[in-house]
């Protein structure tokens, strides 16, 4: 995501200003990355919802890269992505995802308002 987004829709979400990247309190903006994200990122693999642990964000030229880890996937024959991160602050909002299982990368993108992709490997 480009931070400058995602830091809008941060301050509007906890009503204060940010910094994202040099931000006052590193643990609050870590907490709120990590919800946000969780609320808008959903993965299911063969059925099962993937519990997103967040590791943490970094800042890569003009985009905001967050980590999460799904532990307990040892196989993976279709995944399912609900993503509609930033769908609220940009109606015309695409998101682009890749998908790697086992070295086999598949791609798509999501067109707001549409949030599901689906995978099959």
């Amino acid at each position: 995501m480009f931070y400058d987004d995602l830091e809008k829709v941060l301050e509007k979400q906890s009503r204060q200003p940010l910094d994202i990247l040099k931000p006052k309190d590193k643990r609050q903006m870590d907490q709120l990355i990590g919800d946000y994200v969780r609320k808008h990122l959903e993965i299911t693999v063969d059925g099962k919802k993937a519990e997103l642990t967040y590791l943490g964000y970094e800042i890569q030229e003009d985009g905001a890269w967050s980590y999460f880890e799904a532990k307990q996937v040892n196989t993976a024959k279709k995944i399912t992505v609900m993503d509609n991160l930033l769908f609220e602050q940009h109606p015309e909002q695409i998101n682009m995802m890749h998908v790697t299982v086992s070295g086999l990368r598949k791609s798509t993108k999501l067109d707001n308002p549409e949030a599901i992709a689906n995978f099959s490997f």
